[in-house]
């Protein structure tokens, strides 16, 4: 079951797993139908249920999903599903917020849409935290100071001292899409909506180590799994669409 892209319904494939069995679980599902995923649809809350259970105690799930505009309003889908995990027993650990460096076609009437929403849910405590790190922009040759206000309205002062080089990143992830930039292998963009290389490498370095279990329910054009292997990570892949499975198959078939 391990290191295969299992071409049936996710349910189907986590039928089979124990319980607390999975450490994170890294997907987009096909929201709002946004796009046509060769024209399958999902069973939302019987999936979610089902991931409460495969996830082990602390591990996590990156649920990343946006919004399709019908009748002049944004659907809220993303809001309400946050919302059923919570129900069920999941922590809403972080909401994140993943912008795409792409510029669509121009909307007529409002700005260009240029994000969509990783919300990271833990099972309990999360197990595993290893925060990537970016580059200040404070200067080398001065104390820098930050203020934080407190809950009584009073402020806080903290002291960074001169020369600190790096901070934990942001929970707002500037990601390249498009053409070539979401990952170099052609085959993938037989895919009506790439996953970006970089994005999955984060989320599964920051929340799991080496040998750790990663899945996706949604596998689509394989990312999950070929970044997975690539940072020495297991995997277990579920993708309705046997098309999709043949691409994803063929992007990792190196990787194994």
């Amino acid at each position: 079951m391990i290191n295969k892209i299992h071409n049936e319904n996710c349910l189907d494939t986590m039928a089979r797993m124990k319980d607390n069995y999975i450490d994170l679980t890294l997907t987009s599902p096909p929201y709002d139908n946004l796009r046509d995923y060769n024209g399958y649809s999902f069973d939302f809350e019987s999936i979610a249920k089902q991931l409460f259970r495969v996830t082990k105690e602390g591990g996590i799930v990156v649920w990343i999903v946006g919004d399709a505009t019908k009748n002049g309003s944004e659907t809220g889908t993303s809001f309400k599903q946050a919302l059923y995990f919570k129900e069920i027993g999941f922590n809403l650990h972080d909401t994140m917020i993943y912008k795409k460096n792409s510029y669509p076609f121009p909307p007529r009437n409002r700005y260009y849409q240029q994000f969509e929403f990783m919300f990271v849910f833990s099972k309990g405590s999360l197990n595993t935290f290893n925060g990537i790190r970016q580059k200040t922009k404070w200067r080398k040759n001065s104390r820098q100071i930050s203020t934080t206000r407190q809950k009584d309205g009073t402020t806080n002062q903290m002291k960074y001292e001169k020369g600190k080089l790096n901070r934990l990143k942001d929970n707002v992830w500037d990601i390249n899409t498009g053409y070539m930039r979401s990952t170099k292998d052609k085959i993938a963009y037989k895919h009506s909506a790439i996953f970006p290389e970089q994005l999955a490498k984060d989320h599964i370095i920051t929340w799991t180590n080496e040998r750790n279990l990663v899945y996706d329910c949604f596998m689509g054009s394989g990312t999950t799994a070929k970044m997975a292997l690539k940072n020495n990570r297991n995997f277990i892949g579920s993708e309705i669409s046997k098309e999709y499975c043949e691409i994803a198959e063929e992007r990792i078939k190196n990787e194994l």
